[in-house]
């Protein structure tokens, strides 16, 4: 799915892309240990940032497997890299 610019939002994905992001998020969260301190699984919010910025740059949705950078939590612990296969939870994703 190609994601056309909008021209008054040069800097920052705009909102219809958002509930995509979230759906794809979403998708990809099914089945995954929730984290006590957010409620979310490990990577949630890096998988999020990831998208926003792969789709700011590429104007278009990630294809394959794409590693998610390691990271921190909130209390500074490592936070592994993990494989994300875009094919497998874009593909029923709606598109906007």
């Amino acid at each position: 799915m190609d994601i056309p610019t909008n021209p008054n939002h040069k800097e920052s994905v705009t909102p219809p892309y958002e509930t995509v992001i979230e759906q794809i998020v979403q998708r990809w969260a099914i089945g995954k240990p929730l984290l006590e301190t957010t409620g979310k699984p490990s990577g949630f919010y890096r998988l999020t940032n990831y998208l926003r910025e792969y789709i700011h740059a590429n104007k278009t949705l990630p294809k394959g497997v794409h590693t998610m950078p390691e990271g921190r939590d909130r209390l500074n612990n490592i936070e592994p890299s993990f494989p994300v296969d875009f094919d497998t939870i874009t593909e029923l994703t709606d598109t906007v």
